[in-house]
C-alpha cells in the first residue's frame, strides 16, 4: 500500500513540459499573448506556477515551445507528405490542402495565428519565431513543389514563391475570419470547402493542360 497522504498517481516529470505546452497553446489561442497569465497556464496544465519555471524562464520561452512542440510537428507532417508523394502536382496539392484544412479545423492554430498577427507590434519576437520556424519553411516547401511542377511542364511559368502565397492566402483569410468575425455573429465559412474550391480554381488558371487540371 502507498504511505498515507501519498497520491495514487504521479505524473512523470518528463511529461510535464508537454502538458504545459499543450495548455499554453490553448490559453494563447483563447486570450492572446499579453493577457495570458502563467497562473492560467499552470491551472490548465494541472501543475503549480512554480513548476512552470522549472522548464521555462519566461512566457516568451513558453511561446517558442508552443511553436516548436505544438505547431511545428504539423508542418513536419505536411513536409513529409510532400516528400512521400511524388504524384502529379494537382494530386499532391489536393492532398496537402486536405491535411492543412484538417489541422486548421481541429487544433487551436487559428487563435494563435490571430494572436501573432495582432500582437506582433508589441511582441516582435513572437512574429519572428512564427516566421522562422513555420511560415518560411511552409512557404518554402510549397514553393519547391510548385517549381518542380513547373519543371515537369505541369504549371505555367512565373515566380513560384508568389504562386505559393496565392495558394495559401484564402485558407489564412478563412481562419482569420473564423477567429475574428464568427464570434460576433458573422456567417461562418467552411474552411475545407473554401480550400478545396480554391485549389480547383487555382489549377484551372495555372495548369498547362486539361489533364493537369483534372
Amino acid at each position: 500500500m502507498l504511505p498515507a497522504g501519498e497520491p495514487k498517481f504521479k505524473r512523470r516529470k518528463a511529461e510535464r513540459p508537454d502538458e504545459i505546452v499543450a495548455a499554453a497553446f490553448e490559453i494563447f489561442s483563447e486570450k492572446g499573448f499579453a493577457a495570458a497569465r502563467l497562473d492560467d497556464i499552470a491551472t490548465r496544465a494541472g501543475v503549480s506556477k512554480g513548476a512552470i519555471y522549472l522548464y521555462f524562464a519566461t512566457k516568451e520561452d513558453i511561446f517558442r515551445a508552443v511553436v516548436e512542440m505544438g505547431v511545428a510537428p504539423n508542418l513536419s507532417l505536411i513536409q513529409a507528405y510532400i516528400a512521400a508523394n511524388p504524384d502529379s502536382f494537382p494530386d499532391l496539392l489536393r492532398g496537402v490542402v486536405g491535411v492543412i484544412s484538417q489541422i486548421a479545423t481541429t487544433t487551436p492554430l487559428g487563435g494563435v495565428v490571430k494572436m501573432v498577427i495582432g500582437e506582433s507590434g508589441n511582441f516582435p519576437e513572437l512574429a519572428r519565431a512564427w516566421h522562422d520556424q513555420l511560415v518560411r519553411p511552409a512557404l518554402g516547401a510549397m514553393t519547391m513543389a510548385i517549381a518542380a511542377g513547373q519543371a515537369r511542364g505541369e504549371l505555367r511559368a512565373g515566380d513560384p514563391r508568389q504562386y505559393a502565397l496565392s495558394l495559401i492566402s484564402p485558407m489564412l483569410v478563412s481562419v482569420i475570419w473564423r477567429e475574428t468575425f464568427e464570434p460576433i455573429g458573422a456567417d461562418p465559412f467552411d474552411i475545407p470547402a473554401v480550400a478545396s474550391q480554391h485549389v480547383e480554381l487555382w489549377l484551372r488558371g495555372m495548369a498547362t493542360t486539361p489533364e493537369t487540371r483534372s
